[in-house]
């Protein structure tokens, strides 16, 4: 049996309303309270603030070869240059919603926006629908 990891980024008690309050850019933080309501939505699972700056949704332990970790089914963070979402699974497989969002860098787990204003919010509220259905899948 793999030891429970204890990772750097809790899930913590603070109000992400305050967090998002404190996001200085007006027009990120209307992005961020735009991806709150998505994720949400997709989730049926309330924002919770992991460690300062990550909302997470949905409660997951992920089942590694040495080590488990508690984390969340799809997040979020504000990042200097972009919007990073963690969808903990790859985006590559969402192509048909990936070619409609427009502008985006991928990495493993995350995908990068500079912001929501060309993004198409129909193709991402479903990529981030069957990203949240396939994690939960795999519990």
């Amino acid at each position: 049996m793999a030891k429970k990891a204890v990772i750097k980024s809790q899930k913590t008690d603070a109000s992400v309303d305050a967090w998002l309050a404190r996001v200085g850019d007006e027009s990120r933080r209307k992005d961020c309270a735009t991806l709150i309501r998505l994720m949400k939505k997709v989730t049926k699972s309330p924002p919770k603030l992991w460690g300062t700056s990550i909302v997470g949704f949905g409660d997951r332990t992920y089942h590694g070869a040495s080590r488990d970790v508690d984390w969340f089914l799809i997040g979020f963070a504000s990042r200097k240059q972009d919007l990073t979402l963690y969808l903990m699974n790859s985006p590559e497989q969402y192509p048909k919603q990936l070619a409609k969002l427009g502008k985006t860098k991928t990495g493993k787990g995350c995908l990068y926006l500079k912001s929501l204003a060309d993004a198409d919010l129909g193709a991402l509220e479903d990529l981030l629908a069957q990203s949240s259905k396939n994690m939960r899948k795999q519990a």
